[in-house]
Formats: C-alpha cells, sequence, structure tokens
C-alpha cells in the first residue's frame, strides 16, 4: 500500500482482525483510485444506555488532489459492517470525481 494510512479506535480494545480489515478496504480503494494521498478512518463505539445495544460509527477522510472526501457518521450494532458501508460510501463518492483526475 502506497497510501499513508491513519487508523484511530476509541472506545473499544485494539483488535488485530478489525485493524487487518481497514487495511485491506484502504487497499482496495487505493486499487480502484490510484491518486489518494491520504486516508484516515475513525471507528468508535458511541455509548448507549444500558437496555440498548452497542452501536459502532465510523468515519473516513480521504484525500486526492484538488478534493477531500469525508464519509462520517456510519452507524451500526456491527463494527465491520459499519465499515463496509463506510468504506462502499467512499468508493461512491470517489466514483463521482471527474475521470480526468482519477488518471
Amino acid at each position: 500500500m502506497q497510501i499513508p494510512l491513519q487508523i484511530t479506535i476509541r472506545g473499544i480494545p485494539h483488535s488485530e482482525a478489525l485493524d487487518l480489515r481497514i487495511r485491506e478496504k484502504a487497499v482496495k480503494l487505493e486499487e480502484f483510485h490510484p491518486r489518494i494521498t491520504s486516508c484516515r478512518v475513525t471507528v468508535d463505539e458511541m455509548k448507549k444506555h444500558q437496555h440498548q445495544g452497542r452501536e459502532f460509527q465510523v468515519g473516513i477522510d480521504i484525500t486526492v488532489p484538488g478534493k477531500e472526501i469525508v464519509v462520517n457518521k456510519v452507524r451500526d450494532e456491527d463494527a465491520y459492517v459499519a465499515l463496509r458501508n463506510a468504506f462502499d460510501a467512499a468508493k461512491r463518492q470517489l466514483d463521482e470525481l471527474p475521470r480526468t483526475k482519477q488518471g
């Protein structure tokens, strides 16, 4: 992977599996759009009341020449589902960029 990747996980213990999944998704995103210059991914466990389940929020901030792609507040009870949905949203935004900027 060529792009600088910053991963921040808050509210839950460090997970090698989650870290690996984020790296895999970032590599696929870079293959889809090779002009990405940076990617920051944040996974937060949202605090909820005792009687409600856990909920995770994923945010992604991607920089490409001349543009910043921001995906935030993608939530789900499963961290991996929230991660998948956030990366899918990022891919859709990258796909909407003019083809001339994708090199």
